[in-house]
């Protein structure tokens, strides 16, 4: 809560209500901390510049990065003072920043981020319904700063070289071998004709 903030008890009773609910709605992607009321559990940042914002995502990871702080407001929070005391310091973090206001002050919020050039992640409006807390989606801004990553070094693939194709080889054309020369018939050797003589002696 801001310093500069006093809320009216029932109203701070809801602030941290809603805290609560978030906290429980993204633990299952973030490690969520809070700090509700005047509680400083979880901050950013070290010494004289450390800020409390009312949720604070790390990383489920090892490392435990910080990726992105959520502050919730009601009716009597979203004014002018409130957006220079929290959300100027809030949006100069190297993570997302995300805003939670009434219904009802939407376009208040926006139009105090526009005129204090405030950039905001996004900005959800809630409302209740009996019991229940409906948040809803109202402004996403992609150019944003995004939670700061350790840069990875692009891998390097080395192609190998495409194997020329071999020549194509046109198909054999089956060789035609002439076929062995015919002998020709032998032929008969003429029998000697015997000479008259030799038929008169017989």
């Amino acid at each position: 809560m801001s310093p500069i903030l006093v809320r009216p008890v029932r109203e701070q009773l809801e602030h941290d209500r809603l805290i609560r609910l978030l906290q429980a709605k993204l633990r299952r992607k973030f490690e969520a901390a809070i700090n509700p009321g005047n509680e400083q559990n979880a901050p950013v940042g070290s010494g004289t510049t450390a800020v409390y914002p009312d949720l604070v995502l790390l990383s489920l990871e090892r490392g435990r990065r910080l990726q992105g702080v959520i502050e919730v407001e009601t009716g009597e929070s979203v004014n002018h003072l409130e957006a220079l005391a929290q959300w100027t310091h809030l949006a100069k973090l190297r993570a997302e920043f995300h805003l939670y206001v009434p219904a009802g002050m939407v376009e208040v919020a926006r139009r105090l981020c526009e005129d204090n050039q405030i950039v905001v992640n996004e900005i959800w409006s809630y409302h209740s319904v009996g019991d229940q807390v409906r948040f809803t989606l109202v402004h996403r801004n992609r150019e944003a700063a995004v939670p700061r990553r350790e840069p990875v070094a692009p891998k390097r693939v080395v192609l190998a070289a495409p194997k020329p194709a071999p020549p194509a080889r046109s198909p054999k054309k089956p060789v035609r071998t002439a076929p062995p020369p015919r002998k020709a018939p032998k032929s008969k050797a003429a029998k000697p004709k015997r000479s008259a003589r030799a038929q008169k002696r017989k």
